[in-house]
């Protein structure tokens, strides 16, 4: 589905050697051998090998993986605050590794911003003093960074903190400040490294749901680091999963839980409450049969006889939702004689859009358990989701679960 995006940053062939002959690493890494026959060999640790993926313009990429797998190596290495020891790293066109000083730092400048696990703000600053600290230092006048920083704050929701102090706030508050500087200096790309996993699990979730929005409304190419899954799971557009500086997998959160790419990703992504990544569209089902706001009682009638129901959406002729009309309210405009069903609707249903989250669905059915619409952007109707539906959905995915522990347990037995 990303053949029609444009690529913001295209990595190739990235590796990176920790030590004091790198090139004898890298030999050894091509005759085979993995980083800690490699480190016991030579002393080199292999931090990156042969890393190569896209970023894509606007999507918000995760790198994800264990303590050492390299992910914090890999998001350094981008903005070459760690220096690669081969590859590619090309943002619209410029090789990074390849800029001479002067040239890497207006790249820098240019295209990334940063936020950091601790913060990282002065105390002896404002709120506003600390965002627009980047553009302090790039020379931009007093009036305007001011304007551009409390823009930013305005988007992270700080607007009325602007003179307190980094100790006045909490931590979210304050990774809040960290954003909003990063904001405010305008670049292509934004690098996040384990940005939340300094803050207590409420905040760090609402943390989570406020890049999303920010993320919606924005768009800005966001490349985050975490080890935590659930929290890639819930912010990320695709994942890429590291292990011991190489790339297991590539994917959507969808991807990585139900097609892993290996065991290790299998292991991974075990015990995940998949009605918490599933959407509505898994369990959208065609609409059987649905009305026209034109139609008069007896002919949506006859149509839900015909279907064997006993509620109805009724849609404009663009299929815009309009309404959902039951069989005892039909009933009686037809015995009244009445020519339209605008009269017999109800609002009292739910509707959703596609990625919706199952586990969501299941507090929106009601007592009358009418099935819930699925709508696009433009409310018009896509299909219906019933409760049946998403059971299905859930046991297929418990089933899958078991088959996964299963291969698991007997590939164990075959070592």
């Amino acid at each position: 589905m990303n053949e029609n995006r444009n690529v913001k940053i295209r990595v190739r062939n990235l590796s990176k050697v920790f030590g004091s002959n790198p090139k004898k690493g890298l030999e050894l890494r091509d005759q085979g051998l993995k980083r800690a026959e490699i480190h016991e060999k030579t002393g080199q640790t292999l931090g990156l090998s042969n890393i190569d993926f896209d970023v894509y313009e606007g999507e918000l990429l995760v790198i994800m993986g264990l303590s050492g797998s390299g992910k914090s190596t890999l998001i350094r290495c981008l903005n070459r605050l760690i220096e690669p020891t081969e590859g590619e790293i090309v943002i619209d066109d410029e090789n990074i590794p390849e800029l001479d000083d002067k040239a890497l730092l207006e790249c820098r400048r240019r295209h990334f911003s940063m936020v950091f696990q601790n913060f990282a703000l002065f105390p002896h600053r404002t709120v506003i003093q600390n965002a627009e600290f980047g553009l302090e230092i790039r020379g931009v006048e007093k009036g305007e960074r001011t304007d551009i920083a409390r823009k930013a704050l305005k988007q992270v929701g700080l607007e009325s903190w602007e003179n307190a102090y980094p100790n006045q706030l909490s931590g979210g508050m304050q990774q809040r400040v960290g954003l909003a500087r990063a904001l405010a200096n305008d670049s292509t790309v934004l690098l996040m490294d384990e940005a939340f996993s300094a803050l207590d699990p409420l905040i760090r979730g609402d943390m989570q749901q406020e890049l999303q929005e920010l993320q919606s409304r924005m768009q800005k190419t966001t490349v985050f680091i975490t080890h935590d899954l659930d929290e890639a799971l819930n912010i990320a557009d695709r994942i890429i999963l590291l292990k011991d500086g190489e790339i297991v997998q590539i994917g959507t959160p969808e991807e990585i839980l139900t097609q892993p790419a290996d065991e290790y990703v299998r292991r991974f992504v075990e015990g995940v409450d998949m009605s918490k990544i599933l959407t509505a569209e898994h369990a959208m089902r065609k609409v059987r049969a649905i009305a026209r706001d034109t139609d008069g009682p007896r002919t949506t009638l006859r149509k839900m006889h015909e279907n064997n129901i006993d509620s109805i959406y009724v849609t404009r002729r663009d299929r815009t939702l309009v309404g959902l009309a039951e069989v005892d309210a039909l009933e009686q405009a037809a015995n009244e004689g009445r020519d339209t069903i605008a009269d017999c609707m109800t609002q009292e249903f739910r509707s959703v859009r596609l990625d919706e989250p199952m586990h969501n669905l299941f507090a929106m059915f009601s007592e009358k358990s009418y099935p819930i619409a699925v709508v696009d952007a433009d409310n018009r109707l896509l299909g219906v989701v019933v409760k049946g539906a998403v059971l299905d959905q859930l046991a297929q995915a418990a089933e899958s679960s078991t088959v996964n522990e299963d291969n698991l347990t007997a590939a164990a037995g075959d070592q």
